[in-house]
């Protein structure tokens, strides 16, 4: 049975069956969608069961420092938003290698080479338009234009995770650059908060345009809302909630069970009908979402722009002149 630690309350364990093996499991996954996750994989793993936590990736990595200052007991496995946060522990010598069998079915560039973690799902950031709207933009470039000006909001890097990759690919693109985003602060971006504030300022019609993740703008279509979503010409950047497994997990053995179920055709099937682009090839994408294949991602280099954070985050402020 699941064990179920709703988010920012103080995790309870349940005692598993004396027969059963149990695997500690860290996410920030939503809780619907990881009661989902670890449901299908205790169902096809009977004799495991599952405790697991979810909360925001941030307050995980909180948790995490302090249970291993206090030589507390430790998950075994993390299924957490980015590819930077598990760059950063792979680094610090806190992830264990594993070479999982299902990686075939995978882009070598949405994982780890060295096995330390593999992506799970592809949410992508595009442009959120308003269907009111006069103009709708084709390229990231394209809201540098003047008939853009003051009509464009954006989650802020230095609140959301997301926004910060996405800022660490179009920086890094040698057709962008940082003079992107000085434009984009030229051109008076409003870039603050979250994913959620730009969805509502864009559906609202407060804004006409918006930096979006796209499982918002395309979940938010299908249900009614005055909004469409452009994958941008230039490409797409990415978010791919990625699994990994702690150095030193007591379940080691059903960690690596763990990692393959999500990694495989039945784990990235319950991507796809959670509503969310499966990262495996060859697994059909929700309704009214583009097809795995179709997708343009930009490189992006998870070790650089770990290096990169904070001078990251600083340069944007300046840029934008917020703190």
């Amino acid at each position: 049975m699941s064990r179920l630690a709703l988010a920012m309350m103080p995790f309870l364990a349940i005692p598993a069956a004396a027969s059963a093996e149990t695997l500690r499991l860290y996410t920030s996954q939503p809780n619907e969608d990881a009661q989902k996750t670890v449901d299908a994989f205790e169902a096809a793993n009977p004799g495991i069961d599952v405790e697991w936590v979810r909360d925001g990736t941030t307050q995980l990595m909180t948790r995490m420092a302090a249970e291993i200052e206090a030589g507390a007991q430790q998950p075994d496995v993390l299924l957490i938003a980015d590819t930077v946060t598990l760059e950063g522990l792979a680094q610090d010598g806190k992830l264990a290698a594993y070479a999982s069998p299902e990686a075939d079915g995978y882009d070598p560039a949405l994982y780890s080479a060295d096995g330390y973690y593999y992506s799970t799902k592809l949410i992508t950031t595009g442009i959120v338009y308003n269907t009111g709207a006069t103009d709708i933009p084709a390229s990231w470039a394209d809201l540098e234009k003047p008939e853009y000006k003051g009509m464009v909001v954006s989650p802020s890097p230095l609140y959301s995770g997301a926004a910060l990759i996405h800022l660490a690919t179009l920086t890094g693109n040698g057709d962008l650059g940082w003079d992107h985003y000085e434009a984009l602060a030229a051109n008076e971006v409003r870039a603050e908060g979250g994913n959620g504030g730009v969805f509502k300022a864009v559906a609202s019609g407060e804004k006409p345009y918006g930096i979006l993740v796209d499982y918002m703008a395309l979940r938010a279509k299908a249900e009614g809302s005055p909004v469409d979503f452009v994958f941008p010409a230039e490409g797409l950047t990415y978010v791919t909630e990625p699994v990994a497994i702690m150095e030193g997990a007591a379940s080691r053995e059903a960690a690596e069970k763990f990692v393959d179920f999500v990694l495989s055709e039945e784990g990235q099937q319950l991507v796809a009908d959670m509503g969310y682009i499966p990262a495996r090839n060859g697994i059909s994408s929700p309704e009214g979402f583009p097809s795995r294949d179709s997708l343009k991602l930009m490189e992006f280099d998870a070790a650089k722009a770990l290096a990169d954070t904070e001078a990251n985050k600083a340069r944007f402020a300046e840029i934008f002149g917020v703190q």
